[in-house]
């Protein structure tokens, strides 16, 4: 059987709302409110979504950095999400992750050379100090930064540097699946550029699988196989890159897709304004939870949740219509 390295199903993670003098619970938080999704191998899957949809909870919670509500999290045939921590060492080893500030991610009394030595050591990947100096070297290589900077510590280096070293980090530990959580979101134009280059290329010679999670919808474009798109903590669609891109089924990733600017002189998209804010996830609408705020809503959405269905060629979406108006992907 050619299982997917990694499977979530129907996972959920509510948060607590304490309050008052004993600190008790007045009402949850619904970060995560059943998705699920597959990443293959060697498959870029990105998630998507306005700030607050829930996205890096889902990676968090892959990475069990915390206990999912409800749900499952499968890797490679094996349920995950329920392990205790002593069984946890050798699937972190298999999953690591890329956070979004490089410097606040890296210790900065560290250097280099003692941030990559710690997952080789850790999962016992050397059995002598040469292999290990060998293997750092390596590394160094792979990211494209020099072997003397191995004494430095991260102060030193600019942030697409610093990006780099997290990369080496994760790559330090053999892993099969990373979790890019904005990995490049806080990096300027010309360094995000560099840092996505190299994660493909990366991918393209480990074989790496990513579940990249952005809410730049222009780097996504450019990286991606598959995107699902986060609203409100549900996936509202997922497709292929070229499905997303040229033909979204649902209004909420039109309207995401209307924002992204078109890299030709003179080429524009129609904007779609978007009304109001995105609602608590404390109190999310009943029906769809995106109709308060959708340009195409009627009735039914105002009472009943449309199921994430299939519409062709693995498309899914989860919306009442079956048709909407032309895609915002064209330009005008």
């Amino acid at each position: 059987m050619n299982l997917p390295l990694l499977q979530v199903n129907d996972l959920k993670k509510h948060f607590p709302v304490r309050g008052g003098l004993f600190s008790r619970t007045s009402g949850w938080v619904y970060a995560v409110d059943g998705v699920s999704f597959e990443v293959k191998r060697g498959e870029t899957l990105s998630l998507v979504g306005e700030s607050g949809c829930g996205k890096s909870t889902v990676g968090r919670a892959i990475l069990r950095l915390f206990d999912i509500t409800a749900g499952q999290v499968v890797l490679d045939g094996k349920r995950i999400d329920d392990l205790s921590p002593d069984k946890l060492h050798s699937m972190r080893r298999r999953v690591q992750v890329v956070f979004q500030d490089p410097f606040s991610s890296l210790n900065p009394r560290m250097r280099v050379r003692d941030i990559l030595a710690e997952p080789i050591r850790n999962f016992g990947l050397t059995n002598s100090k040469a292999e290990l100096e060998t293997r750092l070297a390596e590394l160094m290589d792979i990211v494209r930064l020099p072997r003397d900077a191995l004494n430095r510590r991260p102060h030193e280096f600019s942030g697409g540097q610093r990006q780099r070293i997290c990369i080496a980090r994760a790559l330090a530990a053999e892993p099969e699946l990373i979790v890019c959580d904005e990995a490049v979101s806080a990096l300027d134009v010309s360094v995000k550029a560099q840092i996505v280059n190299l994660l493909q290329d990366l991918q393209q010679k480990f074989g790496l699988a990513l579940l990249f999670i952005s809410h730049d919808l222009a780097i996504v474009e450019h990286m991606t196989h598959r995107v699902a798109v986060m609203y409100l903590g549900k996936i509202v669609e997922m497709a292929t890159r070229q499905q997303i891109f040229t033909a979204p089924k649902h209004p909420y990733t039109k309207a995401l897709l209307s924002a992204v600017p078109i890299p030709e002189p003179g080429a524009a998209r129609n904007p779609i304004i978007l009304k109001g804010d995105v609602p608590s996830p404390i109190n999310p609408p009943s029906g769809c939870r995106f109709h308060t705020r959708c340009p195409y809503v009627f009735d039914r959405c105002r009472t009943e949740e449309p199921e994430l269905r299939s519409w062709e060629d693995g498309q899914w979406a989860a919306c009442h219509l079956d048709v909407l108006p032309e895609t915002a992907a064209s330009s005008s």
